[in-house]
């Protein structure tokens, strides 16, 4: 096997190199039933098996209640932004929203097409470089639900704590750090994910959910848009993205193999912070992009002093064997994503190569 490279896309993102190997033991023969779960229906007892043990993994693993639902569906995040409103934005009711960068913006454009919303809190200001002060937060009177993306991707920031909305129900997308560290459940009404950044490949979405949020769908939205028929059906309404939801289930065991959440808190909080230090410690050759205070411990986002330094990064590092560093091409800049399953040995040598570049460039 050549040798891997130091992967830090923003998503789909790095996998566990035992992850993608016991994938590939299975792939052909999985449980020796003479086929790959690509081929079964996902109405066998082999599929139903793996797709119920995502779902208990994910409810041990998280501490989720009892009380919550948990859907594995298709679409992303992104489908996430209008399946809020359909289902839970009525006539008047306002879906409130906290604008903290590119992927809020996105959840309240989709939400505007079903109903009133309104911008509980922003940091457009400030070039979405910071999380709000909670305390900035002002609910409408008759607001359905609160939401916020715990995570920015783009822009690098990330909610060091969340909100206390009381009776307002709080809706969380979590797409870029789910499962990055533990989290009460049982604050939010939802919480959404897409796996490809942190609970395995594309193609799978995640929806935890109090029950009686998701029994209680309007009816006048199309069948496959309902909470609702998902949750009867145990997310087996229409054929699920079963290669998916197994390779989650694997990524699920790898985190439970390596302490649960919080010692994967630990694992992330030590290796983001060797390219954090390098930041800081640069003398200004590296300036992080977000605001210390709502620093993302998946997405570190940088720049360096000129557009023409920052190219010859991306190019340089690429040829050194690292992916993914150039930042979005909304914002510019530079980006190291993370996640779970980026290892400390990547984070590593981008610090040593952030430091030899200083020293040839400086």
């Amino acid at each position: 096997m050549t040798k891997r490279a130091y992967n830090f896309n923003a998503g789909p993102a790095a996998l566990p190199l035992e992850v993608l190997q016991q994938g590939q033991e299975e792939f052909i023969n999985f449980l020796d039933s003479g086929m790959s779960i690509m081929e079964m229906s996902h109405r066998s007892p082999i599929y139903e098996q793996v797709h119920n043990e995502v779902q208990s993994l994910l409810r041990e693993l998280m501490g989720i209640p009892d009380s919550y639902k948990i859907l594995l569906l298709q679409g992303g995040a992104s489908t996430q932004f209008a399946m809020v409103p359909m289902n839970l934005l009525p006539a008047g009711k306002v879906g409130a929203y906290v604008m903290t960068g590119s992927w809020s913006e996105k959840a309240i454009k989709e939400a505007q097409l079903f109903g009133e919303t309104a911008v509980a809190a922003s940091s457009e200001a400030d070039k979405f470089n910071r999380i709000p002060d909670l305390s900035a937060i002002k609910l409408p009177d008759n607001a359905a639900y609160l939401h916020v993306t715990s995570n920015e991707t783009i822009e690098g920031t990330q909610y060091q704590t969340f909100p206390d909305t009381g009776d307002v129900t709080l809706i969380g997308d979590m797409s870029s750090d789910i499962m990055s560290r533990p989290v009460d459940v049982s604050r939010f009404g939802m919480i959404y994910a897409g796996a490809q950044k942190n609970l395995g490949p594309s193609g799978v979405t995640i929806v935890i959910a109090r029950e009686d949020m998701v029994l209680a769908s309007p009816k006048n939205i199309p069948t496959m848009m309902r909470y609702e028929t998902h949750a009867k059906n145990n997310s087996l309404y229409n054929t699920p993205p079963s290669f998916s939801v197994y390779l989650a289930g694997l990524m699920l065991k790898w985190v439970k193999a390596k302490g649960g959440v919080a010692d994967i808190e630990k694992i992330n909080r030590d290796k983001t912070r060797l390219i954090y230090d390098t930041i800081d410690q640069s003398g200004g050759f590296y300036r992080g992009f977000a605001d210390q205070g709502s620093r993302s411990l998946m997405n570190i986002t940088f720049r360096i002093h000129t557009e023409e330094l920052e190219k010859q990064f991306v190019k340089e590092s690429e040829a050194h064997g690292f992916v993914g560093l150039k930042g979005h091409r909304s914002v510019g800049g530079l980006r190291a994503s993370t996640y779970n399953a980026v290892p400390m040995e990547s984070c590593k040598a981008l610090a040593d190569f952030m430091a030899d570049f200083q020293k040839r460039n400086g």
